[in-house]
């Protein structure tokens, strides 16, 4: 590709790419995180990050959503949550005798759903409909959500008492989902100073905040973004090898492969990515960074797998050993 076609993307990616920057600085170790966050922004997906307490999932989300123009809501489940809490109910007005529609936190353009495993099934099913549909059924009344809208949920690894597995079906509408892992000696030290002169200093406004516009003119940037056919032929061999029960690199460790949705996830973060990058095209190198984070969540294994100790992530690396580019 011509440097020209890729400096044109720097124009409407430019705050996007300002944003993550933004971000970043208030995050020690985190820059996959932040351009994961990023990737779901600009392809309208929403992210799942996994990860013992105390890894900042919570604080990136937050800084995020300082970046952004557009409302923002957290929703901390609990066991005892109602759909009502999030979508929102009907209130009586006895001035006008009637009753008026109170929105739930969902109505907002970035809505953190802290521990959602913590959340009963109802409430999971009706966050499924909002994320999938970008609308809400409350009272009998559907509800457009606004444009954009993103959705970021946490989990943390650690607990299972009182909690309550994502279904499947909710599972793959997340666009990618995260694995954060506790950081080295060096970065847990970098992560004391920052914390420490973020005490002492007086707290100051982010230096700008993405409109929606911006948003959506990054957003047509990406979707401009060419993929060459080798590798959307890449993309979906991946996904394929899933999917095959004799001779394949997988055979007899899936249980449930990956969906056609996996295929369309991955080139579209793909595409996010070589964006971000500065590229106008993706790369192999874009795929094998991103597979992982978007396949593996839409992948079940055997019981054979999970016997030998193989998780999904363990058989998408797998997976990129035996299925190559070219």
């Amino acid at each position: 590709m011509a440097k020209d076609s890729a400096k044109d993307l720097s124009g409407p990616l430019a705050p996007v790419i300002g944003l993550a920057a933004q971000v970043g600085q208030g995050l020690i170790g985190h820059e996959l995180l932040v351009e994961r966050l990023m990737v779901a922004l600009l392809t309208g997906g929403h992210v799942l990050i996994e990860g013992p307490p105390g890894l900042a999932k919570t604080r990136a989300v937050k800084r995020l959503a300082a970046g952004l123009a557009g409302s923002f809501a957290r929703i901390q489940c609990t066991p005892d949550l109602m759909p009502s809490d999030i979508t929102g109910t009907q209130v009586f007005r006895p001035d006008s005798g009637r009753f008026d529609f109170l929105p739930g936190p969902l109505f907002h353009e970035l809505v953190l759903v802290d521990e959602i495993n913590r959340a009963p099934p109802k409430v999971q099913s009706a966050l499924l409909e909002a994320m999938a549909e970008s609308q809400v059924t409350a009272g009998g009344v559907t509800r457009a959500l606004p444009d954009p809208f993103m959705v970021v949920a946490t989990q943390n690894s650690i607990e299972h008492e009182g909690t309550f597995p994502l279904p499947e079906a909710q599972l793959d509408r997340f666009l990618l989902h995260l694995n954060l892992t506790l950081p080295g000696a060096e970065a847990e030290r970098a992560i004391l100073d920052l914390v420490e002169d973020e005490g002492r200093a007086d707290p100051r406004p982010p230096a700008r905040r993405l409109e929606a516009g911006a948003i959506h003119a990054a957003r047509d940037a990406v979707a401009a973004v060419h993929l060459a056919p080798a590798l959307k032929d890449f993309i979906v061999r991946l996904v394929v090898a899933t999917r095959e029960t004799e001779g394949g690199p997988l055979a007899g460790l899936v249980e449930h492969a990956v969906s056609p949705r996996g295929s369309l996830a991955l080139a579209a973060s793909v595409r996010a990515r070589a964006a971000l990058l500065g590229r106008d095209h993706g790369l192999p190198e874009d795929v094998e960074a991103l597979a992982a984070d978007a396949l593996s969540h839409r992948l079940i294994p055997s019981w054979r797998a999970s016997s030998e100790g193989l998780s999904p992530r363990d058989l998408i690396a797998r997976l990129l050993t035996h299925v190559r580019p070219w």
